[in-house]
Protein backbone atom coordinates (compact mmCIF):
# COMPACT_ATOMS: atom_id res chain seq x y z
CA UNK A 1 0.00 0.00 0.00
CA UNK A 2 1.82 3.28 -0.95
CA UNK A 3 1.26 6.34 1.75
CA UNK A 4 1.20 10.07 -0.02
CA UNK A 5 3.45 13.00 1.68
CA UNK A 6 -0.02 14.18 2.90
CA UNK A 7 -0.89 11.09 4.25
CA UNK A 8 2.73 10.36 6.10
CA UNK A 9 2.34 13.98 7.70
CA UNK A 10 -1.08 13.37 8.90
CA UNK A 11 0.08 10.30 10.56
CA UNK A 12 2.91 12.38 12.21
CA UNK A 13 0.53 15.00 13.37
CA UNK A 14 -2.26 13.07 14.22
CA UNK A 15 -0.09 10.44 16.67
CA UNK A 16 -1.58 7.42 14.80
CA UNK A 17 0.67 4.65 14.79
CA UNK A 18 1.57 2.40 11.20
CA UNK A 19 -0.22 -0.36 13.37
CA UNK A 20 -3.97 1.05 13.06
CA UNK A 21 -3.21 1.88 9.94
CA UNK A 22 -2.46 -1.94 8.96
CA UNK A 23 -5.82 -3.02 11.16
CA UNK A 24 -7.78 -0.56 9.63
CA UNK A 25 -6.19 -1.93 5.73
CA UNK A 26 -6.55 -5.20 7.01
CA UNK A 27 -9.96 -5.19 9.15
CA UNK A 28 -11.82 -1.98 8.62
CA UNK A 29 -15.28 -1.48 7.11
CA UNK A 30 -15.34 0.29 4.07
CA UNK A 31 -17.76 2.40 2.74
CA UNK A 32 -17.50 4.42 -0.71
CA UNK A 33 -16.21 7.96 -0.49
CA UNK A 34 -16.76 11.48 -2.93
CA UNK A 35 -14.23 11.04 -6.39
CA UNK A 36 -13.91 6.96 -6.23
CA UNK A 37 -12.45 7.38 -2.78
CA UNK A 38 -12.88 4.41 -0.25
CA UNK A 39 -13.37 5.56 3.59
CA UNK A 40 -11.89 2.67 5.88
CA UNK A 41 -12.99 2.84 9.84
CA UNK A 42 -13.24 0.41 12.56
CA UNK A 43 -17.21 -0.28 13.15
CA UNK A 44 -18.96 -2.83 15.88
CA UNK A 45 -18.09 -5.50 13.17
CA UNK A 46 -14.34 -5.02 12.37
CA UNK A 47 -13.89 -4.16 15.97
CA UNK A 48 -14.99 -7.62 17.07
CA UNK A 49 -13.24 -9.31 14.27
CA UNK A 50 -9.74 -7.20 15.49
CA UNK A 51 -10.52 -8.08 19.23
CA UNK A 52 -10.64 -11.84 18.44
CA UNK A 53 -7.72 -11.60 16.42
CA UNK A 54 -5.31 -10.30 18.30
CA UNK A 55 -7.48 -10.10 22.12
CA UNK A 56 -9.99 -7.76 23.95
CA UNK A 57 -7.56 -6.30 26.14
CA UNK A 58 -5.50 -4.84 23.42
CA UNK A 59 -8.44 -3.14 22.09
CA UNK A 60 -9.34 -2.02 25.31
CA UNK A 61 -5.95 -0.24 25.55
CA UNK A 62 -6.01 1.19 22.16
CA UNK A 63 -9.26 2.40 22.00
CA UNK A 64 -8.27 5.70 21.83
CA UNK A 65 -6.96 4.78 18.63
CA UNK A 66 -10.07 2.93 17.62
CA UNK A 67 -11.74 5.90 16.21
CA UNK A 68 -9.18 6.40 13.16
CA UNK A 69 -10.15 6.61 9.61
CA UNK A 70 -8.42 6.62 6.17
CA UNK A 71 -9.11 7.53 3.01
CA UNK A 72 -7.83 5.30 0.03
CA UNK A 73 -7.55 6.34 -3.58
CA UNK A 74 -6.87 2.78 -5.55
CA UNK A 75 -4.18 1.44 -3.65
CA UNK A 76 -2.94 4.47 -1.95
CA UNK A 77 -3.43 5.91 1.54
CA UNK A 78 -4.94 9.69 0.63
CA UNK A 79 -4.66 10.86 4.38
CA UNK A 80 -5.54 9.58 7.83
CA UNK A 81 -7.67 11.02 11.17
CA UNK A 82 -9.78 10.83 13.78
CA UNK A 83 -13.70 10.45 13.80
CA UNK A 84 -15.43 12.87 15.87
CA UNK A 85 -18.84 12.15 14.42
CA UNK A 86 -20.38 8.97 13.17
CA UNK A 87 -19.77 8.12 9.32
CA UNK A 88 -23.02 8.90 7.36
CA UNK A 89 -24.00 5.16 5.42
CA UNK A 90 -25.71 5.44 2.23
Amino acid sequence: MNITKHARDRLQQRAIPPLIIEWLCKYGCRLEGYNGTTICFFDKESRRSLSSEVGHVVIRRLSDLMDSYLVLSGDSIVTVGHRYKPLKHK
